[in-house]
């Protein structure tokens, strides 16, 4: 929690930023919500290949600090840690984007395993278990699991994904359905039938994936910390999390 004498000398800041322009005092903004982007890096760069520095993200990400700070309206009701954390995490995104980091290999073996979730959830009428994936690619469930390793993280985008965008202009991703499956938006007021589609599919998952997904997204604990809650390895928390937007990516082509 931010001190009092420290929250005045923000809004001092905030204040000659946004009424005079004063290029001084964005800066020291930015000096002050650094550690975000930071944060907000390491966090995705868990979910990466280590050939992806996290240098990068940084840096990718420290544009959308700026465009953050610049386009933050303080009337609203809304801090600014949270608007500029989607910021940083949106140009993170793009920056990998035109990077196109993911290897022509991987990008088969996420179509495969997509398209075989795809065809498993439509013969059992529900998402499929992992031994019955791993069974209709003739993996072993180590293998299996291994593959889901491999192709981890280029399922980032799909969370970021836009789905529907409600009457104030507001648009709403697979996230934000995630992270509070409990406070969905007014059904009047999102005007988009895909947004059924979505809440069902994300109904769908195991109660483990649902869970992993809350704890990672909303409650922002890392994958070793949430290996601790469920009593499993960090890796297997990573392995949950892939098939669980895997599942979700396939009932939503």
């Amino acid at each position: 929690m931010v001190s009092e004498p420290k929250q005045e000398q923000l809004d001092q800041l905030w204040n000659a930023y946004k009424k005079t322009n004063d290029i001084q005092a964005r800066d020291q903004l930015l000096d002050e919500y650094i550690p975000l982007v930071k944060y907000v890096a390491g966090r995705m760069a868990m979910n990466l290949p280590s050939s992806v520095e996290i240098g990068d993200l940084e840096s990718f990400g420290f544009f959308g600090l700026l465009d953050a700070l610049e386009k933050f309206d303080e009337t609203r009701n809304i801090k600014f840690e949270t608007y500029a954390a989607t910021r940083v995490r949106g140009a993170i995104l793009d920056g990998l984007r035109s990077m196109d980091w993911v290897p022509r290999s991987i990008r088969s073996k996420i179509r495969t395993l997509e398209n075989q979730v795809y065809v498993l959830t439509n013969e059992l009428g529900r998402s499929p278990t992992d031994n019955e994936i791993a069974a209709a690619l003739e993996l072993t469930p180590e293998r299996y699991y291994e593959l889901l390793t491999e192709v981890k993280g280029v399922n980032l985008f799909s969370l970021d994904e836009t789905v529907t965008t409600d009457k104030e202009g507001d648009s709403l991703k697979v996230l934000d359905l995630v992270i509070d499956g409990d406070a969905l938006p007014d059904q009047r007021v999102v005007q988009n039938e895909s947004l059924e589609e979505l809440t069902a599919a994300i109904e769908g998952l195991s109660e483990r994936e649902r869970l992993v997904l809350a704890l990672y997204y909303h409650e922002e604990l890392t994958l070793r910390e949430i290996g601790h809650v469920l009593d499993v390895s960090e890796s297997r928390v990573s392995q949950i999390h892939t098939k669980a937007i895997l599942t979700l990516r396939s009932k939503l082509v």
